[in-house]
């Protein structure tokens, strides 16, 4: 019995790291297949995505800390962690509130749920480029390179999510 549950547990890892990667090529079917996802592990793919996050500004801090030290680096990682786990999923939940009547507006129903999963879902397929840009960030610093690794992020964030809405879109 046990030898069953630590074989699901395994594949269910495997299976959201390749569903990460995929959602960067096939966004739509990532999404689709999510679909019908509960609550409570909507909330985890969001703290997950949060925890990622907050991990990925961690160079940048160190770096802005050793640069400045008049702003010490616990100081700036607690403001990070305010921000990154406790106001962001907040935002998020507004967010995919305020799209989910936006699309009351078009021919186009999206669903509160389906709101959050797909909004949920693209902050952690974006992940990987997050973490990216964070090292990127503390390493190298603000330059070219800084900024491709962001923008590559953002529109990666950006093409996941819109992909997601429109795979969980209703026509009414």
């Amino acid at each position: 019995m046990a030898d069953d549950t630590s074989a699901k547990l395994r594949a269910a890892r495997g299976g959201i790291v390749l569903r990460v990667i995929e959602s960067w090529w096939a966004p739509r079917r990532v999404v689709r297949g999510l679909s019908g996802m509960p609550d409570p592990a909507m909330l985890a793919v969001l703290m997950v995505a949060m925890l990622i996050s907050l991990i990925a500004q961690a160079p940048a801090n160190a770096r802005a800390a050793q640069l400045d030290p008049s702003i010490p680096m616990d100081a700036r990682m607690g403001g990070a962690v305010m921000g990154t786990v406790f106001m962001m999923p907040l935002l998020a939940y507004a967010v995919s509130a305020l799209v989910s009547l936006a699309s009351r507006l078009t021919p186009y129903r999206l669903d509160p749920q389906d709101s959050r999963l797909a909004l949920f879902w693209a902050l952690l397929a974006v992940a990987p480029a997050t973490l990216l840009a964070g090292m990127v960030a503390g390493l190298i610093g603000a330059g070219p390179a800084l900024t491709l690794t962001r923008a590559i992020a953002g529109l990666g964030f950006l093409f996941i999510w819109g992909a997601g809405m429109l795979a969980l879109a209703r026509r009414s």
